[in-house]
């Protein structure tokens, strides 16, 4: 190669390099955001989605996006955690989004409704059902973009004071109750409170409520439930399959790389696999461990109270759909795909593991 040729050669290198760098840089720049939990430090497998997703990320990225977590309570309080994305206090927060079923209770479908999907049928619904679009075209009213972000599984029905036998039991009963099953339990006659998870123990100790629901066995046993209330009751009608979010500030998510954009999707993919997966693996033990050890007495709702509960649940979404649009178009979608679900279940999930149950008993 002739002198000017290499020269002139070089120089196009020099300059696509010039380009090219600045490219990069600008595709993957360095980001430090702050997330913000609902949840105490303690709860290691519901707080700990959080780290595991924040630890993808950096990974990820090679340290050059930072998401720093914080607890409930230590930015803004646990039951404040999504008004602070909205508002863009924070980039982000992880939370259960029926929180927030005072300010539309459209918000419960992300998490759970009373006798609504289990986990895996949840997570079909987000990915394949539609459910996650219809989602997040709600949450864009609330400068929220959502992923799911973990979910627990079909949850206990809660730790009481006293047995619950009939319907009329909850009559006059104060129970701390997330989402949509508070307006449930209250057309029964009892008096729902929404209550962080941190400060569940103290009301229950004090009888300020006679009744908690909170996740599971292994939550429940680090809680320390069963030292103030025997009675632990399930199932978790009212939790199926609740899913926790990462819920986004709409504007900070348009400002981000759609590289940056796919890996923290699935990095919340990957966190919403996880914590299932340690509840599965978790709750075994923890249950073995309340009852043998820990006095907690194991009750199945009666089948007059899951009757009456369903009923409730039903009448209060007709008359919710009645003047809440969002609410009707996402209702009905999911209540559609719910219905299909089971169909198949009824034939694959439910016979399978009632038999394998059978076998378990049979030792």
């Amino acid at each position: 190669m002739k002198r000017r040729q290499f020269v002139q050669a070089a120089g196009l290198g020099l300059a696509a390099a010039a380009i090219a760098k600045p490219a990069i840089a600008q595709s993957a720049p360095e980001i430090k955001w702050r997330l913000t939990s609902s949840f105490p430090k303690s709860l290691d497998t519901i707080y700990g989605a959080a780290e595991t997703f924040s630890k993808a990320v950096a990974e990820a990225t090679d340290g050059k996006f930072q998401i720093q977590v914080f607890a409930g309570g230590e930015i803004v309080p646990g039951l404040q955690a999504a008004d602070a994305v909205t508002n863009g206090t924070v980039e982000m927060c992880h939370t259960a989004p029926y929180y927030y079923v005072g300010k539309d209770p459209t918000f419960a479908f992300a998490t759970s409704v009373p006798f609504g999907l289990n986990s895996r049928q949840q997570n079909a619904w987000f990915y394949h059902g539609g459910g996650m679009d219809l989602m997040n075209e709600f949450f864009k009213g609330f400068n929220i973009h959502s992923m799911p972000g973990g979910n627990t599984g079909t949850q206990m029905g809660g730790w009481f004071r006293k047995e619950i036998k009939t319907p009329a039991d909850f009559n006059g009963l104060k129970m701390r109750i997330g989402g949509l099953a508070g307006k449930v339990i209250a057309k029964l006659g009892a008096v729902p409170q929404q209550i962080a998870g941190g400060d569940i123990y103290p009301a229950l100790e004090k009888g300020t409520i006679d009744a908690a629901e909170w996740v599971g066995p292994y939550d429940d046993e680090k809680l320390g439930f069963n030292k103030v209330a025997p009675f632990y009751y399930y199932p978790g009608w009212w939790e199926g399959g609740a899913s926790l979010h990462f819920f986004t500030n709409t504007a900070k998510w348009a400002e981000l790389p759609k590289s940056y954009q796919a890996i923290l999707t699935s990095a919340a993919a990957m966190a919403n696999v996880d914590m299932q997966a340690k509840y599965d693996a978790r709750n075994p033990g923890a249950i073995k461990r309340l009852v043998q050890d820990g006095g907690a007495q194991l009750r199945p709702f009666s089948p007059e109270i899951m009757e009456a509960c369903y009923k409730a649940a039903t009448d209060l979404y007709a008359e919710i759909a009645g003047t809440n649009a969002n609410f009707k178009k996402v209702h009905d979608a999911y209540m559609a795909f719910r219905n299909e679900e089971y169909l198949w279940f009824q034939i694959g999930e439910y016979t399978y593991d009632s038999f394998m149950i059978r076998q378990r008993a049979k030792g």
